[in-house]
């Protein structure tokens, strides 16, 4: 299961599970990066 993810602007994001994880980068991607949307998929891509 990954649960973290390091985002290009130096951001460590985490979460619990798979599921709070991809929360927490799609709150991270719309309060500081607004038009960059990913699915699921690609961001458990980049994710460790």
């Amino acid at each position: 299961m990954k649960t973290q993810l390091n985002c290009p602007c130096g951001e460590h994001l985490t979460g619990a599970d798979e599921d709070e994880l991809v929360d927490n980068v799609r709150k991270h991607l719309t309060e500081n990066h607004p038009g960059h949307d990913y699915t699921r998929d690609q961001i458990l891509f980049m994710a460790f």
